[in-house]
This record gives C-alpha cells, structure tokens and sequence, in this order.
C-alpha cells in the first residue's frame, strides 16, 4: 500500500504498513540500477587474479586496491565491482547469480577462457541461449568461492 501525502512512511492512517510513493525521474538522469556489488573471498589474491584475467575481457580493470579489498570498473575509484577478504565466504542461495554484461560474444568467450584457466569451474559454456531470446549469448562460471557468475551479451 502507497502512503498518502500526509501519512508517515510505514504505517498510514489505518496502522497498515505502506511505502512512499516512486519519484517519477527521467531515465536519462538514471545511472543504473545497481550502484556496486561486493564478494566475499577467502583468498583475496587467488580470486584477484582470476578477476584481473577475466573482466579484462570486458573492458574493467583494478581500480581500488586496499588491504583486504579489490574493486573494479573503468574509472580510478569507482568500483563496481569488488573483492572482500573474509575468513570464510558461502555463495548466495541457489537461484541467485551475478549477471556481467559483455560488450560482444567475443568478449564472452574471453571472459570464460580467462576464468577456467584462473581455477573457475565451467557452469555453462558460451553459446546462444534461445529460451532467452534470438541474441542472448553467455557463458556461466562458479568462482573460487562457489559465486555464480553469467557474462552476456544480448546484441
């Protein structure tokens, strides 16, 4: 239930609980809707290494380096992506994966090539998924740490 105009964010008038309403923003003033996302990573140089190799594919590299952490993306401290040391890392939940977005099939199939030969397990090879749609390619991997990660490209 949305709240009203006049109704505290939570619980409206009846005491049921309801969300503000959207703000109606020009998609041209969105940036995306995922800021970053964060892996968790018993070892960080391990898993560095495969990424370093693999997003390179795609056109992203390092672009934070701390103790115990590693980012990537384009611009020198935007990560979009990073790398959390942690004493021990469970992947998500079955059903859930990270989904990259490759510039060409090209860039799929290195991405790939790159994550098998840094120690990811193959989860799906590159090829055309149809149930999907006529020009959805990609390719599935499980990382180091049991993340399951998709690259594709829908052009």
């Amino acid at each position: 239930m949305v709240c009203g105009a006049s109704e505290r964010l939570g619980v409206n008038r009846l005491g049921m609980r309801c969300v503000a309403e959207f703000v109606d923003t020009p998609s041209s003033k969105l940036s995306g809707m995922i800021h970053h996302a964060s892996l968790p990573v018993v070892d960080l140089e391990r898993s560095a290494a495969l990424y370093d190799a693999a997003l390179a594919a795609l056109g992203y590299r390092r672009v934070l380096n701390a103790l115990g952490f590693v980012g990537y993306g384009v611009e020198d401290g935007k990560d979009k992506l990073a790398l959390k040391q942690t004493t021990q890392s469970e992947p998500a939940a079955p059903g859930f994966h990270l989904a990259l977005a490759a510039p060409s099939r090209e860039a799929v199939d290195a991405f790939y090539a790159a994550a098998l030969l840094h120690g990811a397990t193959d989860n799906g090879r590159p090829g055309l998924r149809a149930h999907y749609g006529p020009r959805y390619y990609a390719a599935f991997i499980i990382d180091l740490d049991g993340h399951r990660i998709e690259v594709v490209h829908n052009g």
